[in-house]
């Protein structure tokens, strides 16, 4: 699980170093790579967020 937390940090860190390099260039292609990382973490952390409500379920109880 700390694993999953740093790799949090340094997407929000990589995220926020691409709009700060676009906000100081000028190129799209910081803004770009901001926004495809974005949504690759999101898409990564909902597939998490999946796996863990089907764990959730998959308890029996006793």
């Amino acid at each position: 699980m700390w694993l999953l937390r740093l790799l949090a940090v340094l997407v929000v860190i990589a995220v926020g170093v691409g709009i700060g390099v676009y906000a100081f260039t000028g190129d799209r292609r910081y803004l770009a790579f901001a926004w495809r990382l974005f949504r690759y973490a999101l898409v990564l952390a909902l597939i998490v967020f999946a796996l863990l409500f089907v764990e959730r379920l998959a308890i029996i109880p006793v």
